[in-house]
């Protein structure tokens, strides 16, 4: 495992990286149960509490015991999930930790983890997360009203009364850094941190492409008319279960003007930034508590800032 800074959590560094994920998820097994089971005796299982956080050690760090070691309660290769395997073709399971007797000293949310962790640890835990939350809110079916049943190795859910099938959902949002050529325009919701500002984003409605998603969230959230834009990179966020596609975006000089979604937005010049950049994260000991914060460093909203000032100032992010 790499310990390597990723530009944004869950996500690799580097353009090879970036185009693999931390297991390969290993869509033929799923409906293989005899290697399913091969698997599981050796195998590492995240384990997940009721809230989601996951299984950690003495030193916070992720404590992913063998399917050998979960030895008694309800829960095994049946219950649980399974994620993939790793680079050494290892399996890779999420479980329930409340169908297992195992313990560990501390539990980390992801937030945390996505902070702390190496990114495959995080990534692993992000994918467990994801499933879990679907799994919780799916037990019955949409259609009837009947109760789901799970298989492809928790893939796939579908009802015993009716038959409709269901599968894990990832809801689609933009993200979107976006400029009139010489300044960033940046926004704040009222229920986050004092101070903190970060580009505009939100979901994608059904019948758009992603472009017109663009568009349409800018002037509804700022009131600022963009132009053109294109695509930059994207990150699983799985707060609970979201993809978050980023854009940069050219647009007119309007006045920004705010509805009920933000509480603030402006245009920011490239040395507003700059300074913003100084002051770290909310509360950290660079903050002077003076002016505007830029949002987390695990966000891809935080790597946009920084490729719009690189671009501005001929800076490289990190350098």
């Amino acid at each position: 495992m790499s310990d390597t800074p990723a530009p944004f959590a869950f996500v690799e560094a580097g353009a090879d990286a970036a185009c693999r994920g931390a297991l390969d998820r290993a869509d033929r097994l799923r409906d293989d149960p005899d290697a399913i089971k091969a698997l599981w005796p050796r195998a590492r299982v995240v384990l997940l509490d009721e809230k989601g956080n996951a299984y950690a050690d003495d030193d916070g760090n992720l404590r992913a015991p063998l399917g050998d070691e979960i030895s008694e309660g309800p829960g095994g290769v049946g219950a649980a999930v399974f994620l993939g395997l790793d680079a050494q073709g290892g399996g890779w399971f999420a479980l329930e930790g409340a169908l297992t007797a195992f313990d560990a000293p501390n539990r980390v949310d992801l937030r945390r983890a996505a902070a702390l962790w190496p990114a495959f640890d995080a990534s692993v835990f992000a994918q467990a997360r994801a499933l879990q939350h679907w799994r919780s809110r799916h037990r019955f079916c949409g259609v009837c009203g009947g109760e789901v049943a799970l298989s492809r190795a928790g893939w796939q859910g579908k009802c015993t009364k009716c038959g409709t099938e269901h599968y894990p959902r990832t809801d689609p949002a933009v993200i979107v850094a976006v400029s009139d050529g010489t300044r960033l325009l940046l926004g704040r919701q009222a229920t986050w941190p004092a101070r903190r500002y970060s580009v505009i984003a939100g979901f994608v409605e059904p019948g758009e492409s992603l472009e017109q998603t663009v568009a349409r969230e800018v002037l509804e959230e700022a009131g600022v008319r963009v132009r053109r834009c294109r695509y930059q990179a994207s990150q699983p966020w799985p707060f609970p279960g979201s993809l978050m596609i980023g854009f940069a975006a050219e647009a007119d000089a309007d006045d920004p003007q705010v509805g009920d979604e933000l509480e603030d937005a402006r245009w920011f010049t490239a040395e507003e930034v700059r300074r913003a950049r100084t002051r770290g994260e909310w509360g950290s000991t660079q903050d002077d508590g003076e002016g505007p914060v830029l949002s987390p460093s695990i966000s891809i909203s935080r790597w946009l800032i920084e490729q719009w000032l690189a671009e501005q100032t001929s800076e490289r992010p990190g350098g």
